[in-house]
């Protein structure tokens, strides 16, 4: 996916690239041009759903996520504003979750220090019910 989303920033800086000569005109054709192409592949899925793989999830979720709700709605979209704006949190909360996870994962070990203490308590206190069997115990040692 990372590949992907880094194929997919290249070609869209190229992509800008591209845009600076062009005229507002021909920008503006363009952008009808897309539009009725859009259109046309609405009409033809019919009531099928678009499916997106993850690098073009997280390249719309990080292009579009700055717009207003207001203008994002009028934006032309094979998905609903409320998708985008989902691929987005979803994209921050895994962002999170990773950097977030612990490096070695279960409870850590006891210190050493505590370990001899509660088993010398154990040897001296047989009387306390559990001494003879954390004396002898495999997961102490």
């Amino acid at each position: 996916m990372l590949l992907r989303l880094a194929y997919l920033a290249v070609t869209n800086a190229f992509a800008v690239l591209r845009l600076l000569p062009m005229s507002n005109r021909d920008k503006d054709v363009e952008i009808l041009a897309l539009r009725h192409q859009i259109t046309v592949l609405e009409r033809q899925l019919g009531k099928g759903k678009v499916r997106f793989d993850a690098g073009d999830r997280a390249f719309l979720a990080a292009l579009l996520h700055r717009l207003p709700l207001e203008v994002l709605r009028s934006v032309r979209l094979l998905v609903r504003p409320d998708t985008v704006l989902r691929w987005h949190r979803d994209l921050l909360a895994r962002r999170h979750a990773a950097a977030s996870r612990p490096k070695r994962p279960g409870r850590p070990r006891t210190v050493r220090s505590v370990r001899a203490l509660v088993l010398r308590l154990a040897r001296e206190n047989p009387g306390w019910g559990t001494g003879a069997c954390m004396a002898n115990c495999w997961c102490w040692e």
